[in-house]
């Protein structure tokens, strides 16, 4: 059995975004049903609903976590159901949250050897104390057994891959070419599996193409957690408030021909959500046209609190 709660939806800057005026943010501010507002992305998983594991540590990290009562501390005077945070790229909006966790509570973090690396150079994460909280390499494509800080089995297996993408917006590198210094492990997804092997969950919340190997990894998939940032790739530039398109971001759109849905409707999915979706996407809203061509082809938004059981 494996156990999916959505910590946060949104995308970085969350929902309202804190400095966007726009409509579909406003109508968040004013309490709009249709207008849900959204933290930033996150998934926390367990096998047992005690030791959970999280897919990336949102800036949000403390207030979802005070959000979850499966995630408030239950043993002494100081602890954490929180066994570990599994990593899959090192923008600010998946590794900023690991600093609400420096009080000295144990727990792994999980990540490709790139992105450890990359907190392993920022001396601001040492504030997560070496003999505290253990740092485990992940190796691509390599079936791992999920452990707490104790070592003790979760009942929850990973096997991390690689998925086309871009390297962290602060590692960029102009001198390097169109790709700005992009290395493998830059962006990696994760799948998750049981003891049992009777489910399989998919997390690839950044994703910039839909190549084969992705659509393979999707194939069959008990549940997909997807990329879902921008409906169109130059969304953010027809609504005026960005400059970059979702390819120069490294993000797939949800739409067109060459977008996520398309690419990925003719697959056995057994349920399909899109994550990270940002403020300038319409299908955040759930009245607009956007939503129900998603529901139409088979996919939901994710939302924070959400809960889904496999099998």
């Amino acid at each position: 059995m494996i156990r999916v709660l959505v910590l946060g939806a949104a995308a970085g800057g969350g929902f309202p975004q804190w400095n966007s005026n726009s409509e579909a943010c406003r109508r968040a501010r004013s309490g709009d049903p249709a207008a849900r507002p959204a933290t930033q992305a996150s998934i926390a998983v367990s096998a047992d609903g005690l030791r959970w594991f999280l897919l990336n540590a949102a800036p949000d990290l403390r207030e979802q976590i005070n959000r979850q009562p499966q995630l408030h501390p239950r043993e002494g005077l100081r602890s954490s159901p929180i066994a570990g945070v599994v990593l899959t790229n090192g923008d600010v909006d998946a590794v900023a949250g690991l600093l609400h966790l420096r009080e000295r509570t144990p727990f792994v973090i999980y990540g490709h050897p790139r992105i450890l690396g990359v907190l392993e150079r920022n001396p601001i994460f040492r504030v997560l104390a070496p003999d505290v909280v253990r740092r485990s390499s992940l190796a691509l494509n390599e079936k791992v057994a999920l452990a707490g800080p104790d070592g003790s089995a979760s009942g929850l297996f990973l096997e991390a891959f690689s998925v086309p993408g871009k390297v962290a917006l602060y590692m960029e590198d102009a001198v390097k070419g169109a790709g700005f210094g992009t290395e493998e492990g830059d962006t990696i997804g994760l799948e998750i599996t049981d003891d049992a092997e009777d489910a399989r969950l998919l997390f690839i919340a950044n994703c910039a193409k839909v190549d084969d190997a992705v659509r393979a990894r999707c194939e069959g998939a008990s549940l997909l957690f997807f990329d879902g940032t921008l409906w169109q790739d130059e969304e953010m530039i027809a609504r005026g408030e960005g400059e970059k398109t979702g390819q120069r971001m490294g993000h797939v759109s949800m739409s067109g021909d060459e977008g996520s849905m398309a690419a990925l409707q003719d697959l056995r999915i057994g349920q399909r959500v899109f994550i990270h979706i940002n403020n300038t996407n319409p299908a955040l809203l759930a009245d607009s046209p956007e939503r129900g061509e998603i529901e139409a082809a088979g996919w939901c938004v994710a939302y924070d609190g959400m809960e889904v059981t496999l099998p």
